[in-house]
């Protein structure tokens, strides 16, 4: 019988999952996982809905650091969560990002650029002159500047990660349920439990919240608040008449996105505040591509004149509208209590180094490989907010 901590993780995700594996392959952690997952098809999970794309571009180091851990875990995947075997694979399409930029937004890009490669990510600044050579298909009209992820940057299978990081933490002794968590109980200043749908409670001596779009309703049973909503994001598939190789995920300054996928692309854009309220709803609305998406895509790449929508999907982003960047880390007053939350879109890439991070503070009591100490709770009632420019 296991002599350490009983852990219990909340949500059985991405995020979930990584911090259950982590657990497990770490030989100081000598304690039990049980992972508490309300859907175990994942149907309307973040993490299966997700575009699940992978950058280094962004402006703060840690979120840099969190990506550079997470291309390198997905590269040796098949090693890293082999069971017995099997080894899983992704299907990791390493084809960078591009950020481009107007005359006025050519100082955020230079600056983020210079913090990307001083923290040692492969990222070229192009002109707009050479943004057109690179990719002809491109319209550079407006455009001042491009930052090109050459390496470390693309996209991959989420629900394949998201499967491989559940067997192989089963493998090293974690128990997925599926059960909806409905309270965390507190006794005195510290966590006892998790209280179920059914009224049955799980006991626990710590307790991880990784319940993603869900999770504020979920700490509010133990007096915790976190300013995470759920938002919904729309991504619509299309095909095009003309092929255009070497295209990477691009981002338009208008707010666009779009990359390749399978003999296809697909295609998104965040709605702004005014059009973006906290919702459950996953409806996919077909006039946002027609009216918002496609015209803007059309400017950028003058052959996706003649596309066709091919499908659609939506997903949620668990959103903290504090600062965008995500919670984690222990609650200060409630003991055993770890916050895994409010990623805003950067979940699933993040999984892997926040799952690392959770695992070592529980098993060694401190982060060791990378502190993701900035991203702490109390930030939140101290107004000190995380700065990240790059928000998708």
């Amino acid at each position: 019988m296991a002599d350490g901590p009983r852990v219990v993780v909340v949500g059985g995700a991405a995020v979930g999952s990584s911090i259950a594996f982590h657990l497990g392959a770490d030989p100081a952690f000598d304690g039990t996982v049980e992972v508490l997952e309300a859907d175990l098809t994942y149907e309307r999970a973040s993490t299966t809905r997700s575009a699940a794309s992978i950058r280094q571009q962004f402006s703060h180091p840690l979120n840099i650091a969190l990506s550079q851990y997470g291309i390198e875990f997905l590269r040796e995947v098949g090693d890293r969560l082999a069971v017995g075997d099997e080894r899983p694979d992704v299907g990791l399409v390493e084809g960078g990002y591009l950020f481009l930029a107007t005359e006025a937004g050519r100082d955020v890009l230079a600056a983020s650029h210079a913090t990307q490669v001083a923290a040692g990510a492969d990222i070229a600044l192009l002109e707009a002159d050479g943004l057109g050579e690179r990719f002809p298909w491109l319209s550079v009209d407006g455009i001042a500047t491009g930052c090109l992820g050459l390496s470390g940057e693309g996209w991959f299978d989420g629900a394949g990660l998201l499967d491989a990081l559940r067997r192989k933490a089963i493998d090293l002794g974690a128990v997925y349920r599926q059960a909806a968590a409905e309270r965390i109980v507190v006794g005195g200043r510290r966590v006892v439990g998790v209280e179920l749908g059914d009224g049955a409670t799980v006991a626990a001596d710590v307790v991880v919240c990784a319940a993603g779009a869900t999770a504020a309703r979920l700490l509010d049973t133990a007096g915790v608040s976190i300013p995470v909503t759920p938002r919904k994001r729309m991504v619509f598939a299309f095909t095009s008449e003309e092929s255009m190789s070497g295209m990477p995920l691009v981002i338009d300054p208008t707010g666009v996105w779009w990359r390749p996928e399978g003999d296809g692309y697909i295609a998104g854009l965040s709605p702004p505040p005014d059009l973006d309220p906290p919702t459950d709803d996953l409806h996919v609305d077909r006039a946002w591509f027609d009216e918002r998406i496609w015209p803007r895509l059309v400017d950028r790449v003058p052959s996706f004149d003649r596309v066709r929508v091919t499908g659609a999907w939506a997903g949620h982003y668990a959103v903290n509208h504090f600062d965008h960047n995500a919670i984690v880390g222990p609650v200060e007053g409630v003991e055993g209590l770890h916050l895994a939350n409010g990623f805003s879109g950067h979940g699933l890439q993040q999984a892997p180094g926040v799952g690392r991070a959770l695992a070592e503070l529980i098993a060694h009591g401190a982060y060791r490989t990378l502190d993701l100490s900035p991203f702490h709770h109390a930030r939140i009632a101290a107004d000190l907010p995380v700065l990240e420019r790059n928000i998708v």
